[in-house]
């Protein structure tokens, strides 16, 4: 399990990734299946679900700023979409690379309040030429296959799930947060970027 972890960041945070596996506890299952996106320098195996319990309290004190990112992104893949959205809340404070896909990742489930958490979380998203804006854009334009499946899921989750409530795709959260997003990949990339979700409600 721990090369599993280990895989999910670049290989010169491999240090700080096993101090805080040293802090994680067991897992009562291994981790569901990794999906791999690319990175500056390399490319990275996410795992899609994490089993472990959380650390007792105090962690914080023991590890550095990097080594609590890395901690928020492991448990950002938590089974249980409560622990998910508490460490997501902290992980969108970082502007570093390798935490970019655990916040796109999330924006493709199925839990409102993840999507949320997500637009409220990352304001300057919507900014020009703000560093999260081009931060998001990058990761994006590196990773269109990975980012095309992540909104076709979003439309998914909106259809089984939420459609009786937002009759129109238009009005779902999720809709808006993918907006920004290609927002951000276009600006990136200075040209417009491909739709795999209905057009917003204005077009």
């Amino acid at each position: 399990m721990t090369c599993i972890l280990a895989a999910a960041f670049p290989a010169r945070l491999a240090g700080d990734v096993q101090s805080v596996l040293a802090v994680m506890p067991d897992a009562s299952l291994q981790p569901v299946r990794s999906f791999e996106v690319g990175l500056q320098g390399g490319s990275i195996a996410i795992p899609s679900r994490i089993y472990n319990e959380e650390p007792d309290v105090g962690w914080e004190r023991v590890l550095t700023e990097t080594q609590q990112m890395v901690l928020h992104c492991l448990y950002s893949r938590h089974s249980d979409g409560r622990v998910r959205q508490r460490h997501l809340e902290q992980l969108m404070a970082s502007r570093e690379q390798w935490t970019v896909p655990f916040v796109v990742q999330l924006a493709g489930e199925y839990v409102l309040e993840i999507i949320d958490a997500i637009s409220q979380g990352l304001p300057d998203l919507a900014v020009p030429g703000s560093a999260c804006r081009r931060l998001y854009g990058e990761f994006i334009a590196r990773n269109p296959a990975f980012f095309a499946r992540t909104e076709r899921r979003v439309v998914s989750y909106w259809s089984v799930y939420y459609r009786w409530k937002y009759t129109e795709f238009g009005t779902y959260p999720g809709s808006a947060l993918m907006e920004a997003f290609r927002a951000a990949a276009s600006e990136y990339v200075g040209a417009r970027w491909p739709r795999n979700t209905p057009p917003p409600l204005a077009e």
